[in-house]
């Protein structure tokens, strides 16, 4: 026998090998499923059969799916024809509905705004309206969730809203004829200055790309130089939309992202495929905070690792798990975690502790540290932390008081008739009087830090000895204290009430354009944005490596 011969009938005996003990390999693996599902089979039939009660076996199906798939990761789910409203809107841009948005006011469900163009908008229903009833259910009894689920529906259905008006004294009935709703991912977008372009982006779904297509080319018409991209509180969504929008800024055939998992198919290196829309000299500002998530963070990273943006804000959230849906028939699908995501530096965007170790054998510990283009070093450990961190002042607990018991808003619709432009009442010298009164009239109460403590310990200490007077004297000093406090809020707090305020009104009489307009005046990170991009020095920098 030939030597060519004995090689090739070596070769041949290797690769029979191999495919013999990968198909062991999966024998086993199945095997294994096998014996486990008789036994879930087994306990779940005796369990139908023999339980002392009947069972409702459909809710019984739903929790011993919801156990088997919430002890995995958060993200691994069992969706029902009900819950996929966030999936279709994800995967056509539109769901079925009237076109409002609704929020509790005063644990009231109340119209936040309708959207234009929708049934909501031409019944004539208007920001302010209380929805009391849907249909034949009063909405006092029932959570802000169920009653979004009740109001949504197929085309071509109907839902009747009973609304309360402010200064009508008899109920507003609308029988509203659902439509396809299309949702805006763009939420905003303007230039702000002579040169400088921003976009609200609030999702990534099937219309997130052409949306910021059409933002771009306008800033570049304007002669736009620069642009702010806005992801805070982007939850992400459809890892196509966040690749479609990395295409428009990054030269082609530039490696974008990594996904890595179990199946060979989850092991995916995607590169970018189109030339970018946007000149390479374009300077861009990211900004991401806490809530921005999953595609914001793919955005986010691939930019900061290839030098193209700078990322400014707080350090992202961590979520950088793939899912796939898998359709189970024509009710249900299960939308599983099959693969993690890495950007080009090799960072892995997911933060730890998200598996449950006594189910789920984890993986070796990940590098911490990795280097962009130019060799600058970032990061990883869950998260994009940005290149500048602005640290916002959350401290004003009088005027997050009025936002949380909805002050702002109801003052708003009980006076927004006393003017007829936001200038008009800019103009108003006793704006902040008059809201002052207000918050005395409706006895808004705020809850200074400590303060419970305290009362707790006075308690506690007082069934030691309750007529100790030096105990009783500073208890007084405090008190005095915490009193004068609150009775300086709002003197302290009057230029961010006043924000609120302008804001709240903006959106009556300019709608929400106006108030995204009046918000960025007084936004913190955005203003700290537009200073790197008006310095060419400092956004430069950005990209400097220490040597």
């Amino acid at each position: 026998m030939s030597k060519k011969i004995k090689i090739i009938l070596t070769s041949i005996v290797l690769t029979i090998a191999v495919v013999i003990v990968i198909a062991a390999s999966k024998s086993d693996i199945y095997a294994e499923i096998m014996k486990s599902q008789r036994l879930v089979n087994n306990v779940y039939k005796h369990l139908i059969i023999n339980y002392v009660d009947d069972f409702d076996i459909e809710a019984f199906t739903r929790m011993t799916i919801d156990d088997m798939v919430g002890e995995l990761d958060p993200y691994t789910v069992f969706i029902e024809a009900e819950d996929r409203h966030s999936l279709d809107l994800l995967t056509t841009g539109k769901y079925g509905g009237v076109g409002i948005q609704i929020g509790k006011r005063e644990n009231k469900l109340t119209v936040i705004a309708p959207m234009d163009d929708t049934p909501a908008k031409r019944a004539g229903i208007t920001n302010g309206d209380v929805i009391v009833k849907i249909d034949s259910t009063f909405t006092d009894e029932i959570s802000l969730d169920v009653a979004s689920k009740m109001i949504r529906g197929l085309k071509g259905t109907k839902v009747i809203l009973t609304i309360e008006r402010f200064g009508n004294e008899e109920l507003l009935e609308f029988e509203l004829t659902r439509a396809d709703i299309t949702v805006k991912d763009v939420a905003y977008a303007e230039m702000i200055d002579d040169n400088i372009g921003y976009i609200r982006l609030t999702r990534f779904s099937k219309n997130s790309g052409s949306e910021m297509r059409t933002t771009l080319n306008k800033f570049l018409e304007n002669n736009a130089s620069a642009f702010i991209l806005d992801l805070r509180n982007n939850p992400g969504g459809l890892l196509g939309s966040s690749i479609e929008i990395l295409d428009m800024i990054l030269p082609k055939d530039q490696l974008l992202l990594t996904t890595k998992g179990r199946n060979k198919e989850s092991n995916r290196s995607i590169y970018s495929k189109r030339t970018p829309i946007i000149p390479e000299d374009m300077e861009i500002v990211v900004i991401i905070n806490e809530g921005s998530a999953s595609a914001s963070e793919i955005v986010a990273g691939t930019l900061q690792d290839l030098d193209r943006a700078v990322i400014i804000g707080k350090r992202s959230y961590g979520k950088g798990l793939v899912q796939s849906v898998v359709g189970l028939d024509k009710d249900h699908a299960l939308k599983i975690t099959t693969a993690k995501y890495y950007t080009p530096s090799g960072r892995l965007i997911q933060k730890p502790g998200y598996i449950n170790e006594k189910l789920v054998i984890a993986k070796s510990d990940e590098d911490t540290t990795f280097v962009t283009a130019r060799g600058r070093t970032v990061n990883a450990g869950g998260g994009i932390e940005p290149d500048f961190e602005v640290e916002v002042d959350y401290n004003y607990p009088l005027t997050y008081e009025c936002l949380r018991k909805g002050a702002f808003f109801s003052y708003v619709q009980k006076h927004k008739q006393s003017y007829t432009s936001l200038q008009e009442l800019k103009n108003d010298t006793q704006l902040l009087d008059n809201f002052q009164s207000y918050l005395a009239e409706i006895e808004l109460e705020v809850t200074t830090p400590g303060e419970k403590a305290l009362s707790d310990t006075k308690e506690k200490l007082s069934e030691i000895d309750s007529t100790n007077t030096e105990l009783i004297a500073a208890f007084d000093v405090i008190e005095e204290f915490i009193e004068y406090h609150e009775t300086t809020l709002f003197e302290k707090e009057k230029e961010k009430i006043t924000e609120f305020l302008f804001d709240e009104f903006a959106s009556v009489y300019e709608g929400e354009k106006g108030r995204f307009r009046e918000q960025l005046k007084y936004d913190q990170t955005v203003n700290e944005a537009l200073i790197i991009l008006h310095n060419n020095t400092v956004y430069n920098g950005v990209f400097a490596v220490d040597n």
